[in-house]
């Protein structure tokens, strides 16, 4: 049975609502990516849920899973519902990667014109894709769902969530309320070339930013954790925090790395410099003995600090177009291009 071109549903109503933004020249307008590690419990109300909202919107859709290692029997029980499902399109990794490396799986092998990630735990609702979709239609690249009344623990999860959210949006700049809400839809093309390590399936608006996206975020339901425990505790801080740290350098030096290098390269060289003639004035003028004295060791250490920025620097400039080239990887990202057609006074858009 062929599951990657499930039958065209499209319907008067859902062709007017959403337009060439789902349907224009392809087959395949959703997919519906899902990351599954040990809910097996869930599962099966969460493929009948999505198949009844999305049979009730008239598109056409296929449902992703990514099986991350699952133990429970959420392997076995996506198998099955794969064979006899023509909409379902089961990944099943080796072993548990992580929810990062699952996305980017169903990532790749998804299909259609728009990508909407969902948790497999069904606190997540399917009936808030409709508000995706319609945000998508008005131009938005990248829509985020957030959680106004999260169904979680306040000491465990939502004043941690709270203060992490507040941290990333200062540093990326994108002002989101939620970025660990999984409810969230992509333009296909924004992250067709996106690569994902660590943690970052939780910064993707940020990483959309910097290639331009258009971002927005709406209020969307949120239901208590019927089965199993959640698979995230306080030890995710310390991966979260370094990511974020690797997003904000890229954000701003990613095409330049050596302005940051450089700079303070050359700043931990002129200050070593400088203590080093004040040290040489000591001596030399002074007469006064300068090998027991700290600030020698310190001058020794911001020259050589100082050297070794600055060659980081080069580096990295070296690692940066060779990243950029051998992927013929742009630096800029285009919106669209409107031109005048032949002679005419007519514009065409591209």
């Amino acid at each position: 049975m062929d599951i990657s071109q499930p039958p065209i549903l499209k319907t008067p109503e859902s062709q007017k609502q959403y337009g060439d933004l789902i349907f224009g020249s392809h087959s395949l307008a959703i997919s519906i990516v899902v990351p599954i590690y040990n809910e097996v419990e869930s599962l099966p109300r969460l493929i009948a849920a999505i198949d009844s909202n999305m049979t009730s919107l008239g598109l056409n859709y296929e449902l992703v899973c990514i099986d991350d290692g699952s133990t429970d029997g959420s392997t076995e029980l996506l198998k099955q519902e794969a064979t006899t499902n023509p909409h379902l399109k089961a990944i099943i990794l080796r072993r548990n990667y992580g929810q990062t490396a699952a996305m980017a799986a169903g990532f790749k092998y998804s299909q259609g014109q728009v990508i909407i990630t969902i948790d497999g735990d069904l606190q997540n609702d399917p009936q808030d894709i409709p508000l995706l979709l319609t945000e998508l239609g008005k131009g938005f690249d990248v829509v985020s769902g957030w959680r106004k009344n999260r169904q979680d623990a306040k000491i465990t999860r939502l004043l941690p969530s709270r203060i992490a959210n507040w941290l990333i949006s200062k540093m990326t700049g994108v002002q989101l309320h939620d970025y660990g809400c999984s409810l969230k839809a992509y333009r296909t093309e924004l992250i067709a070339d996106m690569k994902l390590y660590g943690e970052l399936h939780r910064f993707l608006p940020a990483l959309a930013f910097i290639e331009g996206a258009r971002i927005t975020e709406i209020p969307v339901n949120h239901h208590a954790r019927r089965f199993g425990q959640s698979k995230y505790g306080l030890d995710r801080t310390f991966r979260v925090v370094m990511d974020l740290l690797t997003i904000s350098f890229i954000k701003k030096f990613l095409t330049r790395p050596m302005h940051v290098f450089g700079l303070l390269g050359m700043l931990a060289f002129i200050l070593g410099i400088i203590v080093g003639i004040y040290l040489t004035f000591i001596r030399l003028v002074l007469g006064e003995g300068i090998a027991d004295r700290p600030l020698l060791t310190f001058a020794v250490l911001l020259t050589l600090t100082g050297i070794q920025l600055f060659c980081f620097g080069l580096l990295a400039e070296l690692l940066m177009r060779t990243y950029h080239e051998s992927q013929d990887r742009p630096i800029y990202r285009v919106r669209e291009v409107i031109e005048s057609e032949g002679n005419g006074n007519s514009a065409i858009t591209r």
